[in-house]
């Protein structure tokens, strides 16, 4: 089966580019009915449901042009929600500020952590776990998303 991730980045990130908005992240997937291609969006401020349907149209129009995958495909445009999964440094580095849920390798041990992310290094990335900052080689993490967590409502 063969993937064509790396085409459908260079033609998502010129439509974000046109449209102003980020590429987050690409997932291709075979399933039941079919290939499955869904492409995260994201902008600061969030991005709409108009835009992920424009990018939807802009980016269909164009694999359909350039005839790019030959069997029957899906394509699904969505933002990555408010705990979206960290892969790409440049997932790290837009969550910098932000409460991120770490699972990661240490020798033989397996940990987990919840903290602010402080600071995004070649090697490592840095959380603030309620005032004890831990450092963490990329290398060594196995999983890691933002957190969300809401504010409970005061009532008066």
């Amino acid at each position: 089966m063969e993937f064509y991730r790396t085409q459908i980045e260079e033609i998502a990130k010129k439509i974000c580019q046109e449209m102003h908005l980020a590429l987050y992240d690409i997932d291709e997937k075979m399933t039941g009915k079919g290939r499955v291609i869904t492409v995260y969006l994201t902008k600061i401020g969030g991005v709409t449901l108009d835009e992920c349907a424009s990018f939807s149209r802009a980016l269909g129009k164009e694999l359909e042009t350039f005839d790019l995958i030959p069997e029957r495909y899906f394509l699904e445009v969505s933002s990555p929600g408010l705990e979206r999964p960290l892969k790409l440094k440049s997932h790290y580095v837009s969550a910098i500020s932000e409460k991120v849920a770490v699972q990661y390798s240490e020798g033989e041990e397996k940990k987990s952590v919840m903290g602010t992310l402080i600071e995004v290094n070649q090697d490592t990335i840095v959380l603030d776990d309620r005032g004890t900052i831990i450092e963490i080689p990329f290398k060594s993490i196995t999983r890691a998303k933002t957190v969300f967590l809401a504010i409970p409502k005061m009532r008066g």
